[in-house]
């Protein structure tokens, strides 16, 4: 299936210049979704994986079903303020500024294998500042999972030599 045609692309949105993926028409369609969610857990099934966790808030859309396609549980990176239990938190540049993510410090015990799930991956500032969190807990990357790379904007190489899953590659 090729998954770039369920992406819905929207130029200048959210401002001249910008061609923002609109990932809505995918999860839209059954079978695009279905696929979605079966290649990524087909990609780290064998791998001893131990949880999958999810990147505010997209990530929550495929983490979630990814874990249950691999009979594991799920937990949630947020932005600041959203989690109501005991949280460790990290600090990360943005372009112009800086922003945080959360997780619970008992969302997984020490040790844990897990799999990091968002919907895209850009610069990678983001996803960089999830595995600070997952390090931190003591929890050992076992992969990353993406719908979408913007390969252009470079954010695989903060990744290290990670096994990263991209579906859908835009080179520009």
């Amino acid at each position: 299936m090729n998954l770039a045609d369920k992406i819905r692309v929207i130029p200048d949105f959210p401002k001249p210049g910008i061609s923002f993926k609109d990932i809505t028409t995918l999860l839209n369609d059954s079978e695009a979704l279905r696929y979605t969610v079966d290649t990524m857990a087909e990609h780290f099934r064998g791998q001893n994986i131990d949880m999958v966790i999810g990147v505010e808030s997209r990530g929550f859309i495929l983490g979630a079903p990814l874990a249950y396609a691999m009979g594991l549980g799920f937990t949630l990176i947020r932005k600041p303020g959203k989690l109501p239990g005991d949280v460790l938190r990290v600090e990360y540049e943005l372009e112009y500024g800086t922003d945080s993510l959360e997780i619970h410090r008992d969302a997984f015990p020490s040790g844990s294998r897990v799999v990091v799930v968002d919907d895209l991956l850009a610069t990678g500032g983001t996803i960089k500042a999830a595995a600070e969190l997952v390090d931190e807990l003591g929890g050992q990357i076992a992969g990353f999972a993406f719908l979408i790379e913007l390969a252009f904007l470079g954010g695989r190489a903060k990744l290290g030599e990670a096994n990263v899953l991209t579906l859908v590659t835009y080179d520009e």
